[in-house]
C-alpha cells in the first residue's frame, strides 16, 4: 500500500524536508536532474529543440535548472519566462541567474513561440495552484497545447492547471504526455479529468520520504499486488462452512442477471455458501445458471419481514440491492434490513436508491454498513449534482462515511472508498471494459464474500474493489476492452486468484 498526498499535505512534506537541514537549492538541482534525466531516455538526440515555459514560482526555478542542464548536455534549449520577474522566489531568482550565466537563452513568451520546437517542458505552475488560470497565462497553455500540438509534451511536477488535491482543471491545462513528479503521488494526478493531463506518471526520488511527513497522516491511499496478502486464507481441515455464508438479496423480476452476477462472483471469491433471497420467477434462472446457490424465493403474498428476518438469522454478512427494483415488497425488504441486521451488509443500487427516498431510516443503520453507489445513486444520497460530486470525490465520499458512520464505495473510473478507521482508498486497477452492464453486481458478490469470509467493512470494501479492478484487467488481457461482459470479469476472478495461489505456493 502506498500513501498519496494532496497539494496542501504535499507543501508542507517540502518544508518539513527542509527543516530536516535539505537545502531547497539541493531539492531543486535533484528534481531538475530527473526531469532532464526522463527527457533524455525519451529524446537522445541531441539535435532536439527544447523550450522550457517557467513561472516565478519554485516550479518554474525546477524549469530554468531544466534547461540548463539540458542546454550542457548539448541540446538547443529556450528557457521561456512566463511569470513576473519581480515576484520570482528566492531560488528562482537564482537558477535563473545560473542560466544566464552559463549563457542559456531566456527568451519571452513572444520570442519562444516565433519558433519551432520539439519538446515543451511546463514549468508554469506548481502543486500550490488554487485558483483558476485566466489572462496571459491560459492563452500561454492554449498556445502550448494547440499550436505545439505534435510537440513532446513534459510537465514537471504536475501539469499547469490542474488540482493537486481534487485533479480539477482550473479553467484550463496543459497536456503533458508525461509528468515528473517528486517524493509521492498527488491526488490530482489519479483523479480525473487530471489523470488525463498527467499522461504517464513518474514518481521521482529528491528527497522526499516517509521520513517527510513528520506528523502527517495522508488521508489517500492505493492498495498495490502485495496487499493481497491481506485476503482471507484457506486450510486444509475445513469445510463450506469455514468460509462464510453470505445472504443475497438480489433480482426482480426480469431481472436475474443482477442475483447470477452477484452469486457467482461470491462463489468465486471463495465464499463457502451463497443464499439468494429473490423473486419466484427467478427461481428456475438461478437454478440453470447458479446451481451452486441456496434459493430461498419469494412472491406477492409472502410476509416479507418474516422472510428477511429468517434469511438474516442464517448469514454471516449480507448484500442487498443488485436488481431488486423499487417495489413496495422491495422497500420493506430493504427497510427490514436496516432495522434487523446485526451482520456485516452491503447496500447497493436499488437498495441505496430507496434509502435515499427514506433517509429517515438512517437511524437504524448500524455501524460499518458498506455503500456502493456510482454517482448517479450518490447524487440521489446527497441531493448534490453528478458535476459537484464529481469535482471532489474523495471529499463527498469521505463527509457521507464521516456524518452516516459507513464506509462509501463512491464507484466512478477511478474509485473512491471511504472509511472512518482508515482513511480513504483510491482505486488504480481496472479498465474502461468494465463499463458494462451487471459490472456493479459482480463488485456487490465480491465484497459480500470478502464481509462473508470474515474481513472488516473497512477492509473489504477497498480490497474488493481493488481485486475486482484485477479481475477486471484479467478479462481484457484475455478479451479486449471492447468485448468485455460482466461474466467474463467473474471469470477474471478465478484468474486472479489461481496466479495469486500459485505464488504463494512457489
Amino acid at each position: 500500500m502506498r500513501d498519496v498526498l494532496n497539494g496542501q499535505e504535499m507543501k508542507q512534506c517540502d518544508e518539513n524536508t527542509m527543516k530536516m537541514g535539505m537545502l531547497s537549492a539541493v531539492l531543486m538541482e535533484r528534481a531538475a536532474l530527473s526531469v532532464v534525466k526522463e527527457i533524455m531516455e525519451r529524446y537522445p538526440d541531441d539535435d532536439t529543440r527544447i523550450l522550457t515555459v517557467c513561472g516565478a514560482g519554485n516550479n518554474g526555478g525546477d524549469g530554468i535548472a531544466v534547461g540548463r542542464l539540458l542546454a550542457l548536455q548539448g541540446y538547443e534549449v529556450g528557457i521561456c519566462f512566463a511569470g513576473n520577474p519581480e515576484k520570482m522566489t528566492t531560488e528562482t531568482a537564482r537558477q535563473m541567474k545560473i542560466a544566464k550565466n552559463y549563457n542559456v537563452p531566456v527568451l519571452t513568451p513572444e520570442e519562444a513561440f516565433q519558433e519551432n520546437w520539439d519538446v515543451i517542458v511546463d514549468a508554469l505552475f506548481g502543486i500550490g495552484l488554487s485558483r483558476e488560470i485566466t489572462g496571459k497565462y491560459a492563452d500561454i497553455i492554449k498556445e502550448l497545447n494547440v499550436y505545439y500540438e505534435g510537440a513532446g509534451k513534459i510537465a514537471v511536477d504536475i501539469a499547469s492547471g490542474i488540482s493537486a488535491t481534487t485533479g480539477e482543471v482550473l479553467g484550463t491545462a496543459f497536456q503533458a504526455d508525461v509528468t515528473v513528479t517528486f517524493g509521492f503521488e498527488k491526488r490530482g494526478q489519479l483523479l480525473y479529468p487530471g489523470a488525463e493531463y498527467t499522461g504517464a506518471l513518474k514518481v521521482e526520488d529528491i528527497g522526499f520520504t516517509t521520513e517527510s511527513l513528520f506528523d502527517i497522516i495522508p488521508g489517500l491511499h492505493v492498495l498495490e499486488k502485495e496487499d493481497l496478502d491481506m485476503l482471507p486464507k484457506r486450510t486444509a481441515h475445513s469445510n463450506k462452512g469455514s468460509y462464510g455464508k453470505l445472504l443475497l438479496i438480489a433480482g426482480s423480476e426480469g431481472m436475474a442477471g443482477a442475483a447470477v452476477f452477484a452469486a457467482k462472483a461470491a462463489y468465486r471469491m471463495g465464499c463457502g455458501l451463497v443464499r439468494v433471497a429473490t423473486v419466484e420467477s427467478n427461481r428456475a434462472i438461478l437454478q440453470q445458471l447458479v446451481p451452486e446457490a441456496v434459493l430461498a424465493v419469494y412472491n406477492d403474498t409472502t410476509d416479507v419481514v418474516k422472510f428477511v428476518e429468517t434469511q438474516l438469522a442464517w448469514a454471516d454478512a449480507v448484500a442487498v440491492g443488485s436488481g431488486i427494483g423499487q417495489s413496495a415488497l422491495s422497500e420493506k425488504m430493504v427497510k427490514t434490513v436496516i432495522e434487523q441486521n446485526t451482520k456485516p451488509c452491503l447496500f447497493d443500487a436499488d437498495a441505496l436508491n430507496l434509502i435515499s427516498k427514506n433517509p429517515e431510516w438512517l437511524q437504524f443503520l448500524k455501524n460499518g454498513a458498506v455503500y456502493t453507489p456510482h454517482l448517479g445513486e450518490m447524487s440521489r444520497l446527497i441531493g448534490t449534482s453528478i458535476a459537484e460530486i464529481s469535482k471532489d470525490l474523495v471529499g463527498a465520499a469521505l463527509q457521507y462515511a464521516q456524518k452516516n458512520h459507513v464506509v462509501m464505495v463512491l464507484k466512478d473510473a477511478r474509485t473512491v472508498t471511504a472509511t472512518e478507521k482508515r482513511g480513504c482508498f483510491l482505486n488504480l486497477s481496472g479498465n474502461d471494459g468494465m463499463a458494462t452492464a451487471g459490472s456493479g453486481d459482480v463488485l456487490s458478490g465480491v465484497i459480500g464474500a470478502l464481509l462473508a469470509q470474515g474481513m472488516l467493512p473497512e477492509d473489504a470494501a477497498p480490497m474488493g474493489v481493488y481485486l475486482h479492478g484485477l479481475a477486471g484487467d484479467a478479462a481484457a488481457k484475455k478479451l479486449g476492452r471492447h468485448s468485455m461482459m460482466a461474466s467474463d470479469i467473474v471469470d477474471g476472478i478465478t484468474d486472479l486468484l489461481k496466479e495469486q495461489e500459485d505464488t504463494i505456493e512457489q
